[in-house]
């Protein structure tokens, strides 16, 4: 009878680890998903205030003719795509970067300003979810969430709330509250694949947070040949070995596991403007000099970042 539980047992555990490693090749299918030669529809509107003297400002729709998302790393729980957008003319811009990391128990999240704070989860507080980092455009930190792919009756999920600074479209413009807590979805579609958000604006100081407006947000990434990126393609050929580079610095950066605070502007730069602007210099020379790329690239991150433990 001991044999026959102990048999039992251990045909129960390899069952069940198959099951888990067939659900993780399921969620990675999901996450390459991602990644291709998209037209791309942004559709934003304030919902629902507390307050009724609030004045809604107007509805957000915009259209990117197309952006490119790549796999530049990939390991056993690591996936890492870049995003390059091509705007009029065939101008390439640097865009986000995402990397999902299975079962990832280190984290910044974002505090409010341009601060961000260094935290970890326990082990089975992750078990069997991706988290998805999101970085600015000069792959420094912007936000982070964690939860498990869900695969049922033919769809394919991933829902996550996390606090993050200000988005693209408003950061500009608006000082009327400095956290979004963002709802996101993504769901893979017929046609590519959609990002759901329902967002609350908050203002954060000292006392707390007061939520100011609700925003539903939907990004609608829709496939297209790849030949419609190929300027962005080509554009990466020349520039990857840079923000390798760029990448490798804030990785060390943040292997240091403590807070991090970036400066606005230094010199009357913006983080963005520097990396880009050195990056422009870098990508001209072939062979590029990596060890001074990688001084240069030092010194420009430790002008802006600030850690404290």
């Amino acid at each position: 009878m001991k044999n026959i539980i102990v048999s039992l047992s251990v045909l129960l555990l390899s069952t069940m680890t198959l099951t888990a490693q067939q659900k993780k090749a399921e969620d990675i299918k999901a996450i390459k998903s991602l990644c291709g030669c998209f037209e791309i529809d942004f559709d934003y509107t304030e919902t629902f205030a507390k307050d009724t003297n609030y004045v809604k400002h107007d509805d957000y729709h915009a259209t990117a003719g197309a952006e490119y998302a790549f796999i530049v790393e990939e390991t056993e729980d690591l996936i890492s795509i870049q995003h390059l957008l091509i705007v009029g003319g065939g101008h390439i811009v640097k865009h986000w970067r995402e990397d999902w990391i299975f079962e990832n128990t280190d984290f910044y999240e974002f505090d409010s300003e341009l601060n961000w704070n260094y935290s970890t989860r326990k082990a089975r507080e992750v078990k069997g979810t991706w988290t998805q980092k999101v970085y600015q455009v000069d792959d420094s930190p912007r936000y982070e969430g964690f939860a498990t792919w869900v695969h049922e009756d033919g769809k394919h999920t991933w829902s996550s709330i996390t606090d993050g600074p200000l988005p693209r479209r408003e950061y500009s413009h608006r000082s009327d509250y400095n956290v979004l807590k963002r709802g996101n979805r993504l769901a893979l579609t017929s046609t590519g694949w959609l990002h759901e958000q329902d967002n609350v604006k908050i203002i954060r100081t000292e006392n707390g947070d007061e939520e100011l407006v609700q925003e539903k947000g939907f990004n609608n990434y829709k496939i297209q040949e790849e030949g419609k990126c190929q300027a962005a393609i080509d554009w990466w050929k020349k520039n990857e070995a840079y923000w390798a580079l760029v990448r490798a610095e804030w990785k060390t950066l943040f292997e240091l596991k403590q807070d991090i605070s970036i400066a606005q502007k230094v010199d009357d730069k913006m983080l963005w403007e520097a990396l880009f602007g050195l990056g422009t210099e870098v990508a001209e020379k072939t062979p590029i000099d990596n060890d001074a790329a990688v001084k240069d690239i030092t010194a420009i991150i430790q002008k802006y970042a600030l850690t404290k433990s």
